[in-house]
């Protein structure tokens, strides 16, 4: 069976690169800064509900922009994986499906040690807990707060992975819910005649070519959502709140920079490739998915650089990318492991060795389900605090610069989908020639 190739659909994004989509963005960044502030209250230049009425405008654009990512989100990330499972036989997907969870669950703890080590050593909460901005009677005696136990019951939980009703599951978003469904249905379709399968498969293409105009609608947005979610968000909180948070800021960059260095060493080590010239070749797709801020959005282009410019085989590409694009969040765990470390220092509560572990857990768990859009990071870093016992107002903090960090982060989400395309590839083409010796014997 064959289907056609969502890297086919990468002509949608191939001129947002051309067009220095990333450089647009940066300066729209800028003049939303700029823009915010003259808007704020603090300057008095403007009334307060006046600020806030423009503010509300002004982020017009960018709602509609993050609207149209989420319509097609799960059609879009359905119909890909549905079609890389088809583009490999079932032998082929049954050796490399369990190493693939197996690295990604790695390099998810990997991620996870990271942010516990750079937040536990530099405390980028201390500054504002110090400063007793967020210190309220509600906080007295919460040192003492334990951790929900939603993660304790393992059956459980494993039980519930598997969906009872997939609509409901779209529906709610519950992303890796939607993936077990999908890879479900994509190995029973392998099992079909090839006539009984062929409408399917057009069908299926069909939808990845309705998702990708969407997306190509909303990327026009792009560069106007940028400057006026930055300009409502600095009119509301002011310029000196966020600049409270600068701290917080670089730890993150910081442990996204060690994961890098980290793709860099598994690039080298394990896919035999230079890690200079990887860094160089998708390049392209670092700086869409830092312009966009959505893994899956980028899925086209990525397997379209996988293919052609990292020689890897569109077997490998077909479904690493759009199963990585979903459950291989790194960047994403980082960022909520020093989130819920940070918050924690913020309002004075003193984690326990077995409340850190559980909230590593439960971050291993809540990344592999994020949902590869805008902002999804923070939606699921609302589930981590609640299970972590920090206040979920702590995420009126994060929010602030979620825009800034959520860039950065997709950046890497999308490193390591490739990363891990040249580490698989490497390891196919091993087995194959293993295999042909072992016939020539």
């Amino acid at each position: 069976m064959k289907i056609v190739p969502l890297n086919t659909l990468s002509h949608y994004l191939q001129r947002l690169t051309e067009g220095k989509l990333w450089l647009k963005v940066i300066i729209a960044m800028v003049m939303g800064v700029a823009i915010g502030w003259l808007l704020s209250p603090s300057i008095g230049w403007v009334e307060s509900s006046v600020s806030k009425s423009i503010g509300d405008w002004l982020a017009l654009p960018g709602n509609l922009f993050l609207k149209l990512v989420q319509m097609i989100m799960i059609p879009l990330i359905f119909t890909s994986i549905v079609s890389g499972i088809i583009s490999n036989t079932g032998e082929e997907l049954k050796k490399m499906g369990l190493r693939l969870v197996l690295y990604f669950l790695a390099t998810t703890v990997i991620s996870i040690s990271i942010g516990l080590f750079l937040s536990k050593i530099f405390q980028p909460g201390k500054y504002l807990f110090e400063s007793g901005a967020f210190y309220t009677e509600d906080n007295v005696g919460a040192e003492n707060a334990q951790p929900s136990s939603s993660f304790v019951n393992i059956p459980d939980s494993i039980t519930d992975l598997l969906p009872s009703n997939p609509l409901a599951s779209m529906v709610s978003g519950e992303m890796l819910s939607i993936v077990i469904f999908t890879i479900i249905v994509g190995i029973a379709i392998t099992e079909m005649k090839d006539d009984a399968a062929k409408p399917l498969i057009n069908l299926f293409y069909s939808i990845q070519e309705i998702c990708m105009t969407v997306v190509s609608w909303a990327m026009l947005l792009i560069p106007y959502a940028v400057f006026g979610l930055t300009a409502q968000l600095v009119s509301n909180a002011g310029l000196e709140s966020l600049s409270g948070l600068g701290y917080y800021i670089i730890i993150v960059l910081l442990g996204l920079a060690i994961m890098l260095i980290v793709y860099m060493v598994l690039v080298s080590v394990l896919g035999k490739k230079n890690p200079f010239s990887f860094l160089q070749k998708i390049r392209e797709v670092q700086l869409l998915a830092f312009s966009t801020t959505s893994s899956a959005a980028v899925m086209p282009l990525s397997m379209k650089t996988a293919d052609e410019k990292l020689g890897v085989s569109s077997k490998i590409s077909d479904f690493i990318i759009p199963v990585g694009a979903t459950i291989n969040m790194d960047g994403t765990a980082i960022f909520q492991c020093v989130s819920v470390v940070f918050l924690s220092q913020v309002y004075g509560l003193d984690m326990s060795l077995s409340s850190i572990v559980l909230v590593m857990v439960t971050i291993l768990a809540a990344s592999i389900g994020t949902p590869a859009i805008p902002g999804g990071g923070v939606v699921i870093l609302a589930s981590v605090l609640q299970s972590s016992g920090i206040p979920s107002e702590g995420l009126m903090i994060i929010i602030g610069v979620d825009r800034i960090l959520g860039m950065f982060r997709t950046a890497i989400n999308v490193t390591g989908d490739l990363t891990a395309c040249v580490i698989f590839d490497r390891w196919s083409r091993f087995q194959q020639s293993k295999g042909m010796s072992m016939l020539k014997i």
